[in-house]
């Protein structure tokens, strides 16, 4: 379901934007549709009161938690069935925030990474991502959500910029807690700056070099590395938000010192924060993360070359949780029983 199609129903059953947005709210947010103590019986118009039961089931049908995996430190994997029986990931983080899938795998096929191992599958409605929010809402707060889940977001891009708006507008997200991640799609810094709600963006780089970025992300644009950089800068000058650069890392691949002298090159001076996530352990792959003694000196060599430097904890290693890892394991699950069934 799209919230475009989802709003054009509303407003054939007689909804003005306000009740538009009552409805939104009250969904997004997990809270009642009362507007000023008055029941919504009295609220909305009666064409729209009487529809408003199927309205709510159907938004209600729109996910469900197949499984929760707890992984310490306020991190917990939700296995996400959706309504035509496909399954999703998000992950409840520390403080708030969430992370939400934008596909059902994925095209870009990134060598390291679940997700497109069985490539795309199919989009996610925008309802279907909100509704991911509405989900995780039911079982804690949530203020920020970063679309860094399954999926290649620019690659459902009209249906990704429904979700920010709404999350922006009537989710009581504040719009630099959007965090909207890519490869580097030029759509994404064609559109950004033209939206209402302009999310925070995160840039997945993961190396410096051209042509082992054409290796790693097979199917991402060719855009070189240099020319990246440049755009999401001028995007975070325009938002004030500084961009944040993903960087995945592998040992003997991209954890070398060549690349952390071309990174200092690349941002020093940039409104940039730079991420660094180990590498999560993949059946299948024979890639490892670095020591710890090794991301600890990459931390600390860029961090005393002025940049604003980070590890991030790779969420879910005591669950062979990678993103699309329970998805997989899902899948086959299901399709052993369907085996022991034939």
């Amino acid at each position: 379901m799209r919230i475009s199609h989802l709003r054009e129903r509303l407003r054939d059953l007689g909804a003005k934007p306000c009740h538009e947005d009552r409805l939104l709210r009250g969904w997004s947010q997990v809270s009642s549709y009362d507007r000023k103590g008055s029941p919504a019986a009295t609220f909305f118009p009666a064409a729209l009161r009487r529809e408003l039961p199927a309205i709510e089931a159907e938004l209600e049908g729109l996910t469900r938690l197949k499984s929760e995996h707890p992984a310490g430190d306020g991190v917990a994997r939700l296995l996400v069935e959706l309504h035509d029986g496909q399954m999703a990931e998000s992950v409840l983080l520390p403080r708030g925030g969430l992370c939400v899938s934008t596909q059902v795998g994925c095209a870009v096929g990134c060598v390291f990474c679940m997700s497109g191992r069985a490539g795309l599958l199919r989009q996610l409605g925008s309802a279907e991502i909100v509704a991911q929010v509405v989900l995780a809402r039911r079982r804690r707060a949530v203020s920020k959500v970063v679309f860094m889940g399954m999926g290649e977001p620019a690659h459902n891009l009209d249906n990704v910029l429904e979700a920010i708006e709404v999350l922006g507008m009537q989710g009581n997200i504040g719009h630099k807690n959007l965090v909207l991640s890519t490869v580097g799609d030029l759509r994404v810094f064609e559109r950004l700056p033209q939206e209402t709600v302009k999310p925070a963006l995160a840039l997945s780089l993961h190396t410096t070099d051209d042509a082992l970025r054409a290796k790693l992300l097979p199917h991402a644009p060719q855009i070189p590395v240099e020319e990246l950089v440049e755009r999401a800068e001028a995007y975070a000058r325009a938002t004030g938000y500084p961009v944040q650069y993903q960087w995945t890392l592998i040992e003997g691949v991209n954890d070398n010192d060549a690349e952390l002298e071309r990174i200092v090159e690349l941002l020093t001076g940039k409104y940039a924060i730079m991420n660094f996530i180990p590498f999560n352990e993949v059946d299948g792959l024979d890639y490892r993360r670095p020591s710890a003694e090794r991301m600890a000196h990459i931390v600390g060599k860029l961090k005393q070359r002025g940049l604003v430097t980070q590890l991030r904890d790779s969420a879910g290693q005591e669950v062979e949780g990678a993103c699309g890892q329970l998805r997989a394991r899902a899948a086959k699950t299901n399709s052993d029983k369907a085996k022991t069934l034939e």
